[in-house]
């Protein structure tokens, strides 16, 4: 496809940027100290071709913890490696496995919210919605920060491509809210696998709407079967909305019994409105309503909104 039809097509400007930063990123002092390790550990990989799928029993504690440089990556492999607890990262260079010691996980019993978030659900002014705008949610979230110029994303245009095919697969969805004057102002993405969901990156406009999105994701799959929300690493906002870290073997154990659960639903459909997510939160945790069938949109239908 040539570059200018494309739109994982990344300019030399962009990528430019992205290594600089990306090098910057990897010598801060928290990194300096693993960056030789990295650099070996892959140069040793890539001489044995590269690693197709993670291996539990071959990863590196250096960095925490590397598995391999990504070799031929797709879309299905990227499901199979979930199912293990592996997932693809990198600011820039090849794509490489990883996955951690501790893992930052949400039951969804144990989500909370706090109070000022819970009155502004139950005014209901916003709208939550499923894969109906997923690519524009991507780029959303591998955009920079308006209070950050200089962030640093891992959602390259790669990584893009591989989820626009998760997404066409039915594994990956899209969770997006909208305002009172329809415009799209939070969202995020993830993946499916099995009975687990993987929450990978988030972005919001306007104040508490990405607590509030995240959320009415929690409550649908908790309606819906699934056991917990993999957030893969601390942060503030998880460590405040429930989410906890648990050991790498536990982890694992979950997805053993969980990630490969005949468990198939690929159309997602918004069930409940925000009102009714506060009510759940706050304790009392009426069943989810059933959707309209008639609400239901296929994934290979749904429509992508313009940035």
């Amino acid at each position: 496809m040539p570059a200018e039809t494309n739109p994982y097509h990344e300019a030399f400007g962009p990528k430019f940027r992205r290594w600089i930063l990306g090098t910057a990123y990897a010598l801060r002092p928290e990194h300096a100290l693993e960056a030789p390790a990295l650099l070996w550990n892959c140069a040793c990989d890539l001489a044995r071709g590269g690693t197709v799928l993670p291996d539990a029993s071959r990863t590196w504690s250096t960095p925490d913890t590397f598995a391999g440089v990504c070799r031929d990556i797709t879309a299905e492999r990227m499901v199979e490696a979930a199912r293990k607890g592996f997932f693809a990262w990198a600011h820039c260079g090849p794509l490489k496995w990883w996955t951690r010691e501790k893992r930052m996980v949400l039951f969804f019993n144990e989500h909370k919210l706090e109070k000022r978030c819970l009155r502004e659900m139950k005014k209901n002014s916003y709208r939550v919605t499923f894969d109906t705008a997923f690519e524009t949610v991507v780029r959303e979230c591998a955009a920079p920060r308006s209070y950050n110029w200089h962030s640093l994303t891992w959602i390259t245009p790669k990584m893009q491509k591989l989820y626009a095919d998760l997404h066409r697969l039915g594994h990956a969805h899209s969770f997006e809210i909208w305002n009172a004057d329809g415009a799209l102002v939070g969202g995020g993405f993830g993946i499916a696998i099995g009975r687990v969901f993987l929450s990978d990156s988030l972005f919001s406009r306007e104040r508490d709407v990405s607590k509030m999105v995240s959320s009415a994701l929690y409550y649908h799959l908790a309606q819906w079967g699934y056991v917990l929300c993999d957030g893969r690493d601390y942060t503030a906002m998880q460590d405040a909305m429930g989410y906890r870290e648990i050991p790498r073997a536990e982890y694992e154990a979950i997805l053993a019994e969980q990630a490969r659960a005949d468990f198939d639903r690929k159309t997602w459909t918004a069930e409940a409105d925000l009102a009714a997510v506060a009510q759940w939160v706050s304790g009392n945790k009426p069943s989810a309503p059933k959707a309209q069938p008639s609400s239901k949109t296929k994934l290979s239908d749904a429509p992508q909104k313009a940035a």
